[in-house]
C-alpha cells in the first residue's frame, strides 16, 4: 500500500472511529485492567476468554486436517462474525478494539497455509473503513469484509449473513468454517463446519 494510500484510509478511520467506539461500547466502561464491569456483562473476561478457547481447541484440529485434505485448485475460506468473535467487543472501550486472541490464533493459521479469511458483520457500512483498519491493526489479514448497507438494514439478520456467505461461494471459494457468537452468524449453512463462541444467553453482542 502506497503512503497516500495509507493517509487517507487513516483520516477516513479517524473520523468515523468515535462512531464505532460508540456502537460497540458496554453498559459501562472497562475497569482498569480491561475486564468489564457486571453491569456490561455478567460473565468475567477471563471466563469468556476459557470458553472461547475450548471452541478454538476444537476448530484448529479440523482446520489442520481440512486444510491437508484440499484439492488442487481448491480455495479454502474461513468466514469470521466481528463482535465478540474476532474482536473483544464488550470487554473495553477503545479503538482499535483488541483481537480476540483465541480466534486470532486460528485464523492466523488458517492464512498461513493459503485460507482465505472473509469477515462478515452486522456493522452498518458507515464504519467499514474503521472496522477494517481495526481487524488489520489486530494482525488478521482482510480477504472481504462485509458490512450492511442501508437497504440491509432492514433484513433479516440471519438471512444478511447467509446471503454473504453465497456471496462469497460465487466467487469460487470453498467455506471450510463459520466462526460466530450467535445463531444469526452460523444458521442458513453455506460452510462446511461451524463453531459457536459463547454468547451466554445473549448477554454480549
Amino acid at each position: 500500500m502506497n503512503t497516500g494510500s495509507w493517509t487517507r484510509r487513516m483520516s477516513a478511520a479517524a473520523v468515523s472511529a468515535a462512531a464505532l467506539v460508540a456502537m460497540a461500547a458496554p453498559a459501562e466502561a472497562a475497569t482498569a485492567d480491561g475486564t468489564a464491569s457486571a453491569a456490561a456483562t455478567k460473565t468475567d473476561y477471563a471466563t469468556w476468554q476459557r470458553d472461547c478457547q475450548a471452541v478454538m481447541d476444537q476448530a484448529l484440529p479440523y482446520l489442520e486436517q481440512r486444510i491437508a485434505a484440499a484439492r488442487p485448485g481448491e480455495k479454502p475460506a474461513v468466514v469470521l462474525d466481528i463482535d465478540n468473535t474476532a474482536l473483544e467487543t464488550d470487554f473495553g472501550f477503545s479503538y482499535p478494539q483488541p483481537a480476540n486472541q483465541p480466534v486470532l490464533a486460528v485464523a492466523r493459521y488458517a492464512q498461513e497455509h493459503g485460507v482465505a479469511v472473509f469477515f462478515v458483520t452486522a456493522r452498518p457500512g458507515i464504519i467499514y473503513l474503521p472496522t477494517e483498519y481495526n481487524l488489520e491493526h489486530d494482525g488478521y489479514r482482510v480477504s472481504g469484509l462485509y458490512v450492511r448497507g442501508l437497504f440491509d438494514l432492514f433484513k433479516d439478520v440471519a438471512a444478511y449473513k447467509t446471503a454473504q456467505r453465497v456471496d462469497i461461494e460465487s466467487k469460487g471459494y470453498t467455506i471450510i468454517a463459520n466462526i460466530g457468537n450467535s445463531a444469526t452468524d452460523l444458521s442458513g449453512g453455506h460452510a462446511e463446519k461451524t463453531y459457536k463462541l459463547p454468547d451466554y444467553d445473549g448477554q454480549l453482542s
